[in-house]
């Protein structure tokens, strides 16, 4: 255990000088941005050992795998965060668990979201999943809204009972216009994000960037980085 924990340690020091140093290069505050640490695939005892060594936001993508691995963890000071794309028959469960869900991209799943939220008696925070490889109505190939969708969305959480509009997220498209512009994809976004501000003053949250290209988030102005395998490592396949 003290080897897997020296190996995190070891991994977290580095990312967290990366962060550092994009700061520094876009002349920001270290204190902007936030790190969550994606755990999926990962056993509790390594979220165990992130939240010893002072991380307090980690991620999951699949409720199968998140469910069980926070209510081991439930006596951890941590915020956890969704990022899968979510199906409507998993959003009880997630809703136990979750402080924020980072895949909203349809008014289905909002209002499952708020019916639980309300249920729960709890409030959610919701980020806009932004599809950047989408056409202006369409939507992304790994989920997500087209930028042409965000108001009506953004709007239909701001009046859901329970949910709270937090922000934007985008993962860096494989396909489309950006594909391989991963800086002009997060600039966009922090295009997006000034524009829903006008609105949704209190809708600050700017997730995007993950352990390849945390640095061109940072630098384009995100407010949360999403690492996975540069804190944990390589994860193991699946299946």
């Amino acid at each position: 255990m003290t080897d897997r924990r020296d190996e995190i340690a070891g991994n977290l020091a580095e990312v967290e000088e990366r962060i550092a140093a994009a700061c520094a290069a876009a002349g920001r505050p270290r204190e902007e941005v936030t790190l969550i640490v994606v755990t999926k695939t990962y056993p509790a005892q390594d979220v165990r050992i992130l939240s010893e060594l002072g991380v307090r936001h980690v991620a999951e993508n699949r409720d199968q795998e998140a469910a069980p691995k926070a209510a081991e963890c439930s006596d951890l000071p941590l915020s956890w965060h969704f990022v899968g794309q979510l199906q409507t028959n998993k959003v009880r469960s997630v809703v136990g668990y979750a402080d924020v869900v980072q895949s909203v991209d349809r008014s289905r799943l909002v209002k499952a979201l708020s019916k639980e939220a309300v249920r729960a008696g709890r409030e959610l925070g919701c980020l806009i999943q932004v599809a950047l490889d989408a056409g202006e109505s369409g939507r992304g190939e790994r989920g997500g809204v087209a930028p042409g969708g965000i108001e009506e969305l953004a709007d239909l959480v701001a009046r859901s009972e329970g949910l709270r509009i937090d922000g934007l997220m985008t993962v860096a498209p494989l396909t489309g216009e950006y594909a391989g512009h991963e800086q002009a994809a997060f600039e966009r976004l922090m295009d997006l994000s000034t524009h829903l501000r006008t609105t949704h003053p209190a809708a600050t949250m700017v997730s995007a960037g993950m352990s390849a290209d945390l640095e061109q988030a940072v630098a384009a102005g995100a407010t949360h980085v999403r690492v996975g395998t540069a804190v944990l490592g390589v994860r193991p396949r699946l299946g």
